[in-house]
């Protein structure tokens, strides 16, 4: 077997990024290269954070968290043009490196501060419950003396036979 020159390698993978968008089966035909090769080299592409599309139907493209910090960070100082023209190179959209750089934000927090925001939230449900069972208690009292005095009301009722006290 004949061993591949990296440079026609990314050649024939370029054929499965956008503009072309080919499958790996048309690529693997047109190359006369066995599928699994290419689904191996896509393999190596995508670790190396390049996005290649399933070109399957329904099929969601699963992005590395490297591959998504590279695209924020390409995408940092860019225009809107200019980060449109990067996603349609790429072949996602402007709104996920939208959630992907405030995800990436919000994972900034240090682990104290939210050790300490749960902490008080865990706080405030406590006393919330707390608060809660006290009442359900009294509730469950005020229901049983209710009882009590209208059962003992029957029985005088019964006993002396007057209607009204």
């Amino acid at each position: 077997m004949h061993k591949i020159s990296e440079e026609r390698k990314e050649e024939i993978l370029k054929q499965l990024l956008p503009p072309y968008n080919r499958t790996v089966l048309e690529v693997s035909r047109a190359e006369g290269i066995g599928v699994s090769t290419i689904y191996s080299w896509q393999k190596r592409l995508r670790a190396s954070g390049t996005i290649i599309g399933s070109n399957k139907i329904g099929m969601k493209k699963e992005i590395s968290a490297e591959a998504k910090l590279s695209h924020v960070i390409a995408a940092g100082s860019l225009s809107e043009a200019e980060i449109s023209e990067y996603c349609r190179e790429k072949g996602i959209y402007p709104e996920q490196i939208k959630e992907w750089r405030l995800a990436f934000l919000e994972g900034q927090i240090p682990r104290k501060q939210k050790s300490r925001r749960e902490k008080a939230e865990e706080r405030k449900d406590q006393q919330k419950i707390r608060r809660l069972e006290r009442e359900l208690r009294r509730k469950d009292k005020a229901l049983a003396e209710a009882a009590a005095l209208l059962v003992l009301q029957k029985k005088l009722q019964s006993l002396y036979g007057e209607e009204e006290f």
